[in-house]
């Protein structure tokens, strides 16, 4: 499986690294659902990166991917939210970004703010490194709000 995204060779040469310094070992699988993660470029959760694979004929355990997705966080490919309980989704890591999350449609649309990004990033705290930062505001989409008021 390859993937047309621009973004996916300089992810896959930072996965190998990742493999090779951690003396795992590089399978196609791994690198297959890479691509697939970055095609799907919006938030994914395990169903839907596993029926998206099975869909084009690629057969992978859910599992596989599953552990494939949790590998990629901990290289710093994916990052990994809970916008639900018990409910993980995925993106691509790319940058500080806050999440507006429609609490009765569940959808997510992500916006920048540079300003907020930066002040959380300079904080300090005691004995920790921040790497990254994920916030999300919930509420109700322009859409559901139209057809609350009707």
């Amino acid at each position: 499986m390859i993937s047309h995204n621009s973004d996916f060779l300089p992810l896959r040469s930072r996965l190998t690294e990742f493999l090779r310094q951690r003396h795992l070992r590089k399978t196609p699988e791994r690198y297959a659902i890479l691509a697939k993660a970055v095609d799907l470029s919006a938030h994914f959760d395990v169903d839907q990166l596993y029926n998206a694979m099975e869909s084009e004929g690629y057969h992978v355990s859910r599992a596989t991917v599953y552990n494939t997705l949790e590998l990629l966080c901990e290289a710093g490919i994916l990052n990994r939210h809970l916008f639900a309980p018990n409910q993980a989704r995925y993106e691509v890591a790319r940058g500080n970004h806050l999440h507006l999350i429609c609490r009765r449609c569940g959808s997510i649309r992500e916006i920048d703010d540079p300003e907020l990004s930066a002040r959380l990033l300079a904080r300090e705290y005691p004995d920790f490194i921040p790497e990254y930062s994920s916030s999300s505001v919930y509420g109700l989409c322009a859409n559901c709000r139209a057809k609350e008021e009707l």
